[in-house]
């Protein structure tokens, strides 16, 4: 599992840059025309629910989409119109015709990757992002800087002045999200399970979650050795791609799943508990399928992805549920909804804890505003979509808010504290792990 001496980024490390790198083709036209302009997309479209801008639903880019496949230039105001798009995915559920509006968006953003000239400020920015964020090893170089920073008290004297929203929008944006960082304590390769070993799996610790919630993968890896299971987590695992897929950056995120098969195909299930990474990995058979060496072992590893819900409801429990008295208002991450039909496990497992009640959250299915680097790159935007989603929160009168994305739990609490209010967060994991542990409700939710 040691890869000793290993490039952070794959690129270098020399995956990628080969002319079977191309994903197989798309058929544009042939998907485009499965569109039949009824409409249905509309509600559930979060640009389209903000502005009422037929160009900013689903049926308006698709509009674009096809003047595009039939020869018309990429444009600016074209391009921005697709930029603006979510990638929720909301409309593929709630489209009759089964329009596949996720390979449509992905097919069209890798090409305006390709083709589009940007300003020198977005690519600037653009690629600042991507030099960071899918990058374990360099987040983890800007945590002792932004601990100081937030521990000095800078930070609310930066947001009282307003000088980074005069600076960069997504700047403030990257502020604004920081978590409050504490210490990270690094999990070991190998933890064994409890009792008899049901299962041996391997464990995805992500980019985000790994560097600004370590908590969420040492519940994730106790709950799993708890139910019975072997938990392998190899150490050179990096980055999955889902930063890089979900924006068009297609050469980028076929070296980063390559490199994720490498260290996962040799286990029995993979684990995640990221929405945004358990969908990339489910989707890796289809971002490699062109290429002859990696087709079969994408399609493999695609296969035996698991969100940690999922994969929990199929083991089945074992271990005994405390009560934990607390009153949750349960999340649905798009990526974990909407592109894996991931919703009645996560709400099982908490329903399965006792004396814990689950209240539903108002417009469940409208995106609160992360989707991966949206919150960066539309701040805008995805600010008014967190002021919307933290009122509906608000309204749940929870004690608890339970999410299963690090892009979800950091907008929502931004968009909170925005409103001045505060809720405590976790993850299904540490709700469960609180339950599997007996952790008290006070101590539980003071740790929130």
């Amino acid at each position: 599992m040691n890869t000793p001496n290993r490039s952070d980024d794959p690129l270098e490390a020399g995956q990628g840059r080969t002319d079977r790198d191309a994903p197989a083709g798309t058929d544009m036209l042939g998907l485009i025309n499965d569109c039949v302009h009824c409409g249905f997309c509309l509600p559930s479209c979060p640009t389209y629910v903000l502005w009422g801008e037929e160009m900013d639903s689903p049926r308006g880019r698709i509009h674009l989409m096809k003047q595009h496949a039939e020869g018309e230039p990429l444009s600016a105001p074209m391009v921005e119109h697709f930029d603006r798009c979510l990638g929720c995915m909301a409309c593929v559920t709630s489209c009759p015709s089964g329009v596949q509006y996720d390979r449509l968006i992905e097919a069209t953003r890798a090409e305006v990757q390709r083709d589009h000239p940007r300003t020198r400020r977005d690519r600037a920015l653009r690629e600042a992002i991507f030099a960071v964020f899918p990058y374990p090893r360099r987040l983890r170089m800007l945590r002792a800087p932004l601990r100081a920073y937030q521990r000095t008290g800078f930070d609310r004297l930066i947001r009282r002045s307003g000088l980074l929203e005069r600076i960069s929008p997504t700047l403030a944006a990257m502020e604004r999200l920081a978590p409050p960082l504490g210490r990270a304590k690094r999990l070991p390769e190998l933890i064994p399970a409890h009792g008899e070993r049901r299962a041996t799996v391997g464990m995805l610790t992500g980019c985000v979650q790994r560097e600004f919630f370590p908590g969420v993968n040492a519940a994730t890896a106790r709950v799993l050795a708890l139910e019975g299971c072997e938990v392998l987590i190899p150490k050179g695992q990096g980055c999955c791609g889902a930063l890089s897929l979900h924006s068009g950056r297609e050469e980028e995120a076929q070296a980063f799943a390559r490199r994720a098969i490498e260290e996962f195909e040799h286990v029995d299930a993979i684990v995640v508990n990221a929405a945004g990474c358990g969908s990339a990995m489910k989707e890796y058979e289809k971002l490699l399928a062109g290429d002859p060496e990696w087709a079969d072992r994408a399609a493999a590893v695609s296969a035996k992805t698991r969100d940690l819900a999922e994969y929990l409801e199929e083991l089945g429990p074992r271990s005994v549920r405390h009560p934990l008295p607390v009153t949750v208002a349960y999340h649905d991450a798009c990526h974990l909804a909407h592109a894996q039909g991931i919703r009645a496990q996560p709400r099982a497992l908490l329903k399965g804890i006792p004396e814990l009640t689950v209240k539903e959250i108002m417009e469940a299915d409208v995106c609160c505003g992360s989707a991966g680097t949206y919150n960066l790159m539309q701040p805008e935007a995805a600010r008014d979509l967190g002021d919307r989603k933290a009122a509906n929160v608000t309204a749940t009168e929870a004690e608890l808010l339970v999410a299963a994305n690090p892009g979800c739990t950091l907008q929502i609490a931004t968009a909170m504290g925005a409103r001045g209010e505060r809720i405590a967060i976790a993850h299904t994991a540490e709700v469960l792990d609180a339950s599997l542990r007996g952790v008290g409700r006070d101590a539980f939710l003071a740790g929130r």
